[in-house]
């Protein structure tokens, strides 16, 4: 009896790329509602320009490598770097401030080390640090909810009108940070920012975005390993330096699972399959290290947030992670660590 000779991979599916960027802008869109519902167009508006800049971008650097333009395109990885960019930059952010992002992240953080599937760093939280460094003020400017007409936030958007008085706020993170005297519930009274737990508008955010993660597990489109690590990190070490509520406080850590990027950062961040750790113990490591230093930048840190230089520390990381992780061969006792001599 003939058997065929069929080389691996044996298995077969439908998880192409094409079909895998789609179902994350589809998980994306619960997050996209809130942000809507609380900020108004100005969320739409940043998605909107931010696609038309990172397609642009990607256009352009395939046209001077001289490779397909649809063929590229059409695989949609410019369009997921472009949502989750916009949807970590601030509401109505002047058009300059999307485009600097946006193109960095897609020249730099991406095509410059050969397009997708050759980037060490996660394209879109590059970006983002980029203009967190270099435009703290714009960065930090975050609308306070259902504050703003879609009128005066393209204006702003143009720059063609200055700030609208009593548009923007402090967040909960930001005014924790610079809180020396108030207790935990004096700050809960006192700034709008605070809400329940995380912040008014910010924990329907990470509620959203968590929904969101959910679907990806579901469909198994990511694993629970590294979600679990960044969370299981972050919530172990507010925790462990949970000083109380009062002035000298770090937040809680239902406060912190509840605040800044923490959700969008789990699910849709530390899952990327290029720039983390390859196995799923790496993965649970590499999640971990990004909710230790996220915890760590915002409790002793510069930044309110550190979600974005936690995730690219931890890149850095990953090499070394995914080598002493390395699985076990069938049929060996124990993984094999690094390349022999004329292999």
């Amino acid at each position: 009896m003939a058997l065929p000779r069929i080389t691996s991979p044996h298995a077969t599916g439908n998880n192409r790329t094409q079909q895998v960027m789609l179902h994350v802008l589809l998980a994306c869109v619960p997050g996209i509602l809130a942000l809507t519902w609380l900020f108004g167009a100005g969320t739409l508006i940043n998605l909107l320009w931010a696609s038309a800049c990172a397609l642009g971008c990607e256009a352009a650097i395939l046209a001077l490598r001289q490779r397909p333009l649809a063929f590229y395109l059409q695989d949609y990885s410019a369009l997921v770097t472009a949502v989750l960019l916009a949807l970590a930059l601030p509401p109505y952010s002047p058009w300059w401030l999307t485009l600097i992002a946006t193109g960095f992240a897609i020249v730099f953080g991406k095509q410059l080390y050969g397009g997708l599937g050759q980037n060490p760093f996660n394209p879109a939280m590059l970006g983002y640090v980029v203009v967190l460094i270099s435009f703290p003020v714009e960065m930090t400017s975050w609308p306070a909810p259902h504050a703003v007409g879609l009128l005066d936030g393209l204006q702003h958007i143009l720059g063609l009108a200055a700030l609208p008085d009593g548009w923007s706020q402090a967040t909960a993170l930001d005014a924790l940070k610079v809180n020396k005297s108030l207790t935990m519930d004096e700050l809960w009274a006192q700034n709008p920012a605070f809400g329940q737990v995380g912040g008014a508008a910010v924990e329907l955010v990470n509620l959203a975005f968590l929904a969101g993660g959910l679907y990806l597990l579901r469909k198994r489109l990511i694993s629970w390993h590294a979600p679990l690590g960044m969370l299981a990190g972050l919530a172990l070490m507010s925790l462990l330096f949970w000083n109380g509520s009062g002035s000298d406080s770090n937040g809680s850590p239902l406060f912190h699972l509840l605040s800044g990027a923490t959700m969008l950062g789990a699910f849709f961040i530390v899952t990327d399959p290029v720039s983390g750790a390859t196995s799923n113990r790496g993965r649970l490591i590499f999640g971990l290290g990004v909710g230790v230093l996220v915890y760590v930048i915002r409790a002793w840190g510069g930044y309110p947030d550190g979600v974005a230089f936690a995730v690219l520390l931890m890149n850095l990381a990953a090499p070394t992670i995914d080598y002493y992780t390395r699985p076990r061969t069938y049929g060996h006792r124990k993984p094999t660590r690094g390349f022999k001599l004329g292999e």
